[in-house]
């Protein structure tokens, strides 16, 4: 689409918004000009439209920033508002007993959104951020979220390429596929190892009426970690939450 002359207001917008990214999260206008595929004096109109309504920034060093104007529009997402305040008082209940990174998510197409994180200081590092997407196949929340998913979305994603991000991550579709009938057999997931080798994460779905709508996490450290004791933490954990939604949580 990058390029192309019939390109409308809208998707030039888009354009300018999507060229931020966690890697490059402030850009010359030039920059901006480039990844959104748009010639400079249309992105500098485009730009100065975002800034006066407050969807971008420009700091003192000339270079663009989104702006705090996108964040009070994104917090009004429903799916997104309403799970998060039920479930952060949760999540901190969770972290006070553990003292462990503590992650909430939703499945938006064929990848995960985490939409709150909880970081133990003392804990393990972990690669993800509110707002930051990832992949299906290799997280603990990842995996309820597709284990959980409709048939259609299950079978795109064992078909596409499955990304390895180390030695441990499953990228055979078979063995996949046997992994989330375990995920929903037991009700729970363990990704051992399988974003980072020194991380461990155990996470539980949560339901609304409507089915799994969500899934909550514990990441730790490998080598102190214990997925069966850790298991009944978080699926308690995604009970309440489950509950507070109007679902009977079940599991």
């Amino acid at each position: 689409m990058r390029g192309q002359p019939g390109r409308s207001v809208t998707s030039r917008v888009l354009a300018l918004l999507d060229a931020f990214s966690p890697a490059s999260p402030a850009l010359t206008l030039s920059e901006l000009a480039r990844r959104a595929g748009l010639p400079l004096p249309t992105a500098h109109r485009r730009a100065a439209e975002l800034l006066a309504w407050g969807a971008l920034e420009r700091g003192d060093d000339g270079r663009y920033r989104i702006g705090l104007r996108l964040w009070e529009v994104g917090s009004l997402a429903p799916r997104g508002l309403g799970l998060r305040e039920v479930a952060l008082p949760v999540m901190e209940d969770l972290y006070e007993v553990t003292h462990e990174n503590v992650q909430l998510a939703v499945r938006q197409d064929l990848e995960l959104v985490f939409i709150e994180r909880i970081a133990g200081r003392h804990a393990v590092p972990v690669l993800t951020r509110v707002g930051g997407r990832f992949a299906l196949h290799a997280t603990g929340v990842g995996l309820v979220l597709l284990a959980h998913a409709p048939a259609e979305v299950q079978e795109q994603v064992l078909a596409a390429p499955l990304e390895r991000y180390t030695d441990l991550t499953v990228t055979d579709p078979g063995r996949l596929r046997r992994c989330l009938a375990e995920v929903r057999r037991v009700g729970y997931a363990v990704s051992d190892r399988q974003v980072t080798m020194d991380a461990l994460s155990v996470a539980a779905p949560i339901r609304a009426p409507e089915g799994v709508v969500a899934a909550i996490s514990l990441v730790v450290a490998h080598d102190r970690a214990d997925p069966v004791a850790l298991a009944p933490l978080v699926q308690a954990a995604g009970r309440v939450v489950s509950r507070a939604l109007g679902s009977s949580a079940r599991r």
